[in-house]
């Protein structure tokens, strides 16, 4: 999913193998994923989907006060938020030890890559059809003469 804010800018849902950077959109109020080198689409994640950054990863603390902050992990799991109320972000990640993560947070510039997607509900119920498929193959060839 994209965040509300980004409602505005041009995007696309994301491919495994996906190379992003974290990226301040032009024509919105927050930060998110664009694909290397194409700066005014917006990379939509689905929650569940694995990525991994390049390097440590950098975010905004919630007082700019306080600063940057840094998180232990690399490789985070995509996951919405706060999904109770319309009015605010929801797009986060999740990082190994339970660090969750604004995507608006995150620092611009940063590179990951999409490790995987998650199963969908279609995908699921198409894996559940096969079997049954197959096992009746089996059983018809071990009745045929």
């Amino acid at each position: 999913m994209c965040d509300y804010s980004l409602h505005l800018v041009a995007s696309r849902p994301a491919k495994v193998g996906d190379k992003l950077v974290t990226t301040d959109f032009t024509r919105s109020i927050t930060r998110g994923f664009s694909a290397v080198g194409e700066p005014d689409v917006a990379v939509c994640l689905l929650p569940g989907t694995e990525i991994a950054f390049e390097d440590e990863v950098q975010y905004d603390r919630a007082f700019s006060l306080f600063g940057k902050a840094r998180v232990d992990h690399k490789v985070a799991r995509f996951r919405q938020v706060n999904m109770d109320d319309p009015h605010v972000h929801h797009d986060a990640l999740e990082f190994p030890g339970g660090q969750i993560v604004m995507v608006t947070r995150l620092m611009p510039g940063q590179r990951a890559t999409v490790l995987q997607l998650p199963v969908s509900g279609q995908d699921q119920s198409r894996a559940r059809e096969a079997v049954p498929a197959r096992e009746h193959a089996r059983t018809v060839e071990r009745i045929a003469p």
